[in-house]
């Protein structure tokens, strides 16, 4: 028996024409766009899961019959599903995910004959031979009367025909399940289950008016589905939460995470937003049913506010001792609020937040943007959109100088133990040391309009043992902004600079 490499091709998978299928597989596949979807409801979460509910008018006979749901999620949780249909009750169900593919078609075709056409590139003609596939590993292996040939992926116009498509290959994904009824007759049945695949954030295009203080927000869903199944017209509510859920079997769910916030981006509000419940988890419905197609990222609005109060903010954070090297720019921020009254009025999903601002022209131009996490109403949000080019801060730590306490303390003490028993205690006395520490922050602004800058000195606190420091002298009265930092807002005049000089004592 003789072994040959054919110019064909390695696999189905690779073929650039589809294969040639039985009749009653080419009906299957007539319209794509064609669906058994029944009335479809879809609940999605912010973790990657998604409850689906889809209620379908069948003929279920007498006694035990098997009823067939195709177009359910190809990553369907098959231990989820929940089926309901008057006088029925499921006595099993089997979830069929081998979806026709042409790999799937010829793994499947192992053992049986197919018909491979070959045309001369020269001529046009066609020359028919029957072969039985013998494997599929690695690449397609086919016995042609007494020779083997390997198929091999060259390009060559290679087609290949199949008698049938095998029982256990769906052209969709298909739910069965076996029932046992007590009556024949139409009626309404309903299959409910979880799925990953499914997913959702929130999107935000705010337009920034710094003249009149203002901003206009838009707010977008934004779809995803992964699932391998389009659902048709669907009734859908977002979640703005993520359920706790076990990870078993082989359900492994690919969080969606939305970007963090910046830090201290968000006070928390303490609004009740005009929004349905569910638990602690607020939900958006879209006001229209929807198709969402497999493989597809749609956007659906669900906010439009115009006019919200907001302002423009400058802020730099310095770490203790930073003596900087040359001037760093400051933060540029917009601040704004969520709450009903002078603000957006809603709570906000986590998303990202894109900043517009219109040039000379009136065209809006992109200036930044921000992730937030869930907003509850009445918060006020204050979000970086990058670094503000003409206000700069200079961090120097002008003197510092050691001060020593006249009298000692014992620091720490301990006990050195060895098999249960008490070898030694130890006492370990350390003079207490206090430093005097001057700095001086220099900021810039070369704008043609005043600013005020919010300076921030954080690393004020080491411990327990350092909450006795001391600002002895300051040239700005400034704030206490938690154990760790201290605050002061800075008016900085047009075109000018402004030095700040700050003392402080502490034990580091």
């Amino acid at each position: 028996m003789k072994v040959h490499s054919i110019t064909a091709l390695a696999g189905l998978a690779a073929l650039g024409a589809a294969p040639l299928l039985a009749q009653s597989a080419e009906q299957v596949l007539a319209d794509p766009d064609a669906t058994a979807q029944g009335d479809v409801s879809v609940t999605i979460y912010n973790n990657d899961q998604a409850l689906v509910q889809d209620v379908r008018q069948l003929a279920i006979g007498a006694g035990r019959s098997r009823i067939e749901f195709p177009d359910v999620s190809a990553r369907i949780r098959p231990e989820t599903l929940s089926f309901a249909a008057a006088g029925a009750g499921i006595v099993e169900q089997n979830f069929d995910f081998d979806l026709l593919t042409p790999t799937k078609l010829m793994e499947k075709a192992i053992g049986q004959t197919i018909t491979l056409i070959r045309t001369n590139p020269a001529t046009g003609a066609e020359t028919r031979e029957r072969a039985t596939v013998l494997s599929t590993a690695g690449g397609v292996v086919v016995k042609i009367g007494d020779r083997i040939e390997v198929l091999r992926d060259d390009g060559l116009p290679v087609r290949a025909i199949f008698d049938r498509v095998p029982t256990n290959l769906r052209a969709r994904p298909t739910l069965s399940v076996t029932v046992e009824s007590d009556r024949s007759g139409t009626r309404p049945a309903s299959i409910r289950y979880l799925t990953p695949g499914l997913g959702w954030s929130a999107d935000y295009v705010a337009l920034f008016d710094e003249q009149r203080g203002t901003v206009d927000m838009q707010g977008w869903v934004t779809l995803t589905n992964q699932t391998g199944t389009t659902f048709h017209r669907a009734d859908t509510l977002l979640v703005a939460g993520s359920p706790a859920g076990g990870n078993n079997g082989n359900y492994n769910p690919r969080r969606r995470v939305s970007p963090p916030p910046p830090p201290n981006a968000m006070r928390p509000g303490t609004e009740t937003a005009n929004r349905e419940q569910l638990g602690d988890f607020y939900l958006y419905p879209l006001s229209e049913r929807t198709t969402i197609a497999n493989q597809q990222t749609k956007q659906v609005s669900f906010l439009d506010v115009q006019s919200v109060p907001a302002k423009r903010r400058y802020e730099r954070t310095v770490d203790w001792l930073t003596n900087d090297a040359r001037s760093i720019n400051v933060a540029s921020q917009l601040q704004f609020s969520t709450s009903r009254d002078q603000g957006l009025g809603d709570a906000l999903p986590a998303g990202t937040v894109r900043f517009y601002q219109r040039d000379a022209q009136g065209n809006p131009q992109f200036i930044g943007e921000s992730g937030i996490g869930h907003t509850p109403m009445g918060s006020q949000l204050t979000l970086q959109t990058g670094d503000a080019f003409e206000v700069l801060v200079l961090a120097e730590v002008v003197e510092r100088e050691k001060i020593s306490s006249a009298e000692f303390e014992k620091s720490a003490r301990y006990r050195v133990i060895e098999n249960g028993k008490v070898i030694r205690d130890v006492e370990v006395e350390e003079a207490k040391e206090f430093w005097r520490t001057t700095m001086r922050y220099t900021i810039t602004n070369a704008k043609p309009v005043p600013v005020e800058v919010e300076l921030s000195q954080a690393g004020l606190y080491r411990g327990w043992w350092s909450e006795d420091y001391r600002v002895i002298s300051e040239d700005i009265q400034g704030r206490r902004s938690g154990l760790d930092r201290r605050e002061w807002t800075v008016p900085v005049a047009a075109n000018s600079k402004r030095e700040i000089t700050v003392t402080y004592e502490a034990r580091f």
